[in-house]
């Protein structure tokens, strides 16, 4: 009774810790453990509408200040690299196209431009800019499929949930709203994937396709199907039942796999991306680069600033999923998501350009592991946030890692494929600026 009246009081919030640190409050093997609460039932003046605001205001444990200092932080990466970006494009690269398509009109002019310490060297690529890369080009395809289904289902979850349509009242809701756009979203994988697999002249557009549909939701089943095992061993009420696993399989062979496939199709018969200049049948030796150009160093800096624009959130959504706290402030999750988009877009653009100059016109990997590292840092910042945890499991190891192995996947995926298509944009537009013989 004197612990009970230490711990519990209607004054103060419930200690925990004293009750841990009391010697005598112990409970007998196999003892009878008997819990009772009363419910008191007040009229109130909340209407029923806002019954949850109490909940989602994350003034009471989180102030709205600081995810506006999030959103500052972001934008101020965000101001930084367009300016950066803008000085890329509006100094160096006008310079440099309008020297490129400068007419001799003397000797003195003609030895200028053929002037072999010029600072740039983007345009001497020209014929091997758009080759199609040499390395696991199929794999590449999938991959930019899968993220532009992760990309077009992220933007919508976090749309809807926004504007309110997904409440906090519906246990679940969000994840179940996130299955069903990913599983609708197939045909835009599909269609993406052999359109640029025909692009790179590919003509096994059928296991590109079936690469699509299976490889990265295979793996996502496959991790979740052993983590929901681990969990029914231990007895675990958190355990997905028989039957939920069979309907997320009916929605996977039975939406998305056709949706891929439909779009596969499409994709198929549409005409290949059109690139203002053609590849040579020789490929240009590629100069020894410097470190700061080599693409260990550049896709390992690449993930940082996207990084450092969203790091404040995630600590946020991490909290949420792993602290049972409340996280219901999608309009800054939305405007952090938008911030990230641009981020991973820009330091792709400015890392290419310096790749070009360097006369390597190996981008298109890189393009896709530069902003794509992002994920890397992700996955690190949550093992160093798994160190705050009180875990005494295996399993607990297991659970999480598993699952932020999946998100970190998914998130590779997805900036991924916003850098490389930045990086596509990029080298179109630059080089159907400039004349080639």
């Amino acid at each position: 009774r004197q612990v009970a009246s230490e711990t519990c009081s209607t004054e103060r919030a419930m200690d925990l810790d004293l009750a841990h640190k009391a010697d005598h409050l112990f409970v007998e093997k196999n003892a009878k453990v008997l819990y009772t609460y009363d419910v008191v039932w007040r009229s109130s003046e909340i209407r029923w509408a806002s019954r949850w605001d109490i909940y989602l205001s994350m003034d009471n444990a989180v102030p709205k200040k600081v995810h506006w200092f999030s959103i500052v932080n972001s934008l101020m990466i965000v101001v930084c690299l367009t300016g950066m970006v803008a000085m890329i494009l509006a100094r160096n690269l006008r310079r440099d196209i309008s020297q490129y398509n400068r007419v001799a009109a003397s000797e003195e002019d003609a030895a200028a431009l053929d002037d072999p310490h010029e600072e740039t060297g983007w345009k001497l690529v020209h014929q091997d800019v758009f080759r199609p890369p040499a390395t696991c080009p199929m794999l590449l395809c999938v991959g930019v499929g899968s993220g532009c289904q992760v990309f077009l289902m992220a933007l919508a979850t976090i749309a809807f949930a926004a504007v309110g349509f997904v409440s906090p009242a519906n246990r679940g809701s969000l994840m179940v709203v996130m299955l069903m756009l990913y599983v609708c979203m197939g045909s835009f994988a599909g269609y993406h994937c052999a359109r640029l697999y025909k692009t790179f002249k590919g003509q096994r557009w059928q296991k590109a396709t079936v690469l699509t549909a299976l490889l990265y939701p295979g793996v996502c089943f496959a991790v979740f199907f052993v983590l929901d095992v681990s969990l029914a061993t231990y007895g675990s009420t958190g355990a997905v039942p028989l039957s939920t696993l069979v309907a997320i399989l009916a929605l996977w062979f039975g939406i998305s796999v056709p949706l891929v496939f439909l779009g596969a199709y499409l994709g198929f018969r549409k005409e290949p991306i059109e690139f203002p200049v053609k590849f040579s049948n020789i490929p240009r030796p590629v100069p020894a680069a410097s470190w700061y150009v080599s693409p260990p160093f550049t896709v390992v800096v690449g993930g940082v600033l996207p990084f450092g624009a969203c790091f404040v959130e995630l600590f946020f959504i991490l909290s949420s999923m792993w602290m049972d706290q409340f996280y219901y402030v999608f309009g800054f999750t939305f405007l952090v998501f938008l911030i990230l988009c641009v981020t991973c877009a820009q330091i792709t653009m400015v890392l290419l350009y310096f790749q070009l100059c360097a006369e390597d016109y190996r981008w298109w990997w890189r393009t896709f592991l530069t902003s794509g590292s992002t994920a890397l840092y992700v996955f690190l910042y949550s093992a160093f946030y798994f160190s705050k945890l009180e875990s005494n499991m295996p399993v607990t190891y297991a659970l999480y890692f598993g699952y932020m192995g999946i998100i970190a996947v998914g998130l590779f995926l997805l900036t991924g494929t916003i850098g490389f298509f930045a990086g596509l944009w990029f080298n179109i537009t630059i080089f159907s600026s400039i004349k080639v013989d």
